[in-house]
């Protein structure tokens, strides 16, 4: 049996503004390491293929904090569960900062993707706290705090790199989470919604949830897809930028995280979709834009324009997709959104680590041609299995 109780201190804009940018500043943490891997590699001794580790580490205990620390959310008071997670996560840029080999920067990059799984508490928490008629439009505006931070987050690295060194980021970032720890805990309400379940148990019932709900399987594996194409982009793009023709220093690397602001617009158009029952069709948009995409990509290599036009496109269809899956699962059991939100982002993440080892080892091998064509059948499978869940659904609704 669940119990649920909540102060009683309504969920302003202020507040959803305030769990949004907490939202992005923790996310943003796995990311900062991306346009630098080029600096990280030289300075450290590192491989192409190694100071990818970087991003496939942060991935992956991102990943298992979602999986191990997320569906405490449904056991625990809420608010002091997000703000331990934060100071934690600020604890492990700080190490990252001032790490002396890759060892620790590994380390360091472990500790802060488990903790920065608190935007995956906020989300469900804005979406228990708000309105059913509004919930998408909320949810769409965390999405897109969480989107700017992974997005700006690389500019923001780039341009500390270049005025200080590959550090500062590490540094200020770890300032940042803490001004947002004090932030939280001042400004949210308590929410605590027990599941009733011992810690086991809940880790259980996330896979049960599985085994339960078509819909979370469904929109789990599209998400696994659909961001497993983000990261193979993103991570191979600071070794093209760096090289000729292009020879970017990691400020202007750091830049190209400007053009995917446009997924931003693509969260908040999302969650009004669903919030007017539309959740589908921008599934079917989205992931039709996730495969044009690959095409300007495929002149990525010397093209500049080609080069952001694919940009805008991929980080337009991630987000939409994103978001219409996150809108979709969080309907399938209110009360246990927590551990639906940690099964669906769970393997979200692991479609992101997927990408970075895609991306890290395609790369240095075949070259921009090889991201492209990985791209491009990855993006089409993501189509594919839309399509025949559709087809599958009209189906029973005919025989019905």
């Amino acid at each position: 049996m669940s119990a649920s109780t909540t102060a009683t201190k309504p969920l302003s804009t202020a507040l959803i503004l305030l769990m949004a940018t907490a939202t992005g500043l923790a996310v943003a943490s796995n990311y900062y390491a991306q346009p630098l891997l080029h600096t990280i590699a030289q300075e450290l001794g590192l491989s192409m293929s190694s100071a990818g580790n970087v991003v496939i580490t942060a991935q992956l205990s991102y990943g298992a904090g979602l999986l191990l620390l997320v569906p405490l959310g449904d056991l625990f008071e809420q608010r002091r569960l997000i703000v331990t997670m934060t100071v934690l996560s600020a604890l492990g840029l700080l190490l990252s900062a001032f790490a002396p080999s890759v060892t620790w920067l590994l380390v360091g990059t472990a500790i802060t993707g488990l903790f920065s799984v608190s935007a995956q508490v906020l989300v469900p928490m804005a979406a228990s706290l708000t309105d059913p008629l509004s919930r998408g439009r909320v949810v769409g505006t965390l999405m897109s705090g969480l989107l700017l931070g992974i997005l700006l987050a690389r500019t923001v690295a780039g341009a500390l790199s270049s005025a200080g060194d590959w550090r500062t980021i590490y540094l200020v970032a770890a300032a940042l989470m803490l001004v947002s720890a004090i932030s939280l805990f001042c400004a949210l309400p308590n929410h605590h919604q027990s599941a009733g379940l011992s810690y086991p148990k809940l880790l259980g019932s996330v896979f049960t949830l599985f085994v339960e709900e078509p819909i979370l399987r469904l929109r789990a594996l599209l998400g696994l897809l659909a961001f497993s194409l983000f990261a193979l982009f993103w991570t191979p793009l600071a070794f093209l930028l760096a090289v000729p023709p292009y020879s970017y220093s990691d400020a202007v690397v750091g830049l190209f995280g400007l053009a995917g602001v446009v997924g931003a617009v693509a969260a908040n158009w999302a969650g009004r979709m669903a919030d007017r029952g539309k959740g589908q069709q921008a599934t079917t948009v989205g992931l039709l834009v996730l495969l044009a995409s690959w095409l300007p990509m495929a002149f990525a290599g010397h093209s500049l324009i080609a080069l952001l036009i694919g940009v805008l496109a991929l980080d337009f269809a991630v987000q939409l997709v994103h978001v219409s899956n996150q809108n979709a699962v969080f309907k399938v059991r209110p009360a246990a959104r927590n551990r639906l939100n940690a099964g669906y982002i769970t393997c979200y993440f692991i479609g992101g680590a997927l990408g970075s080892l895609a991306g890290a080892q395609t790369y240095p091998v075949y070259g921009w041609d090889g991201i492209v064509v990985v791209g491009s059948v990855v993006a089409t499978l993501a189509l594919a299995v839309w399509g025949y869940s559709l087809q599958r659904e009209s189906k029973i609704q005919t025989a019905g």
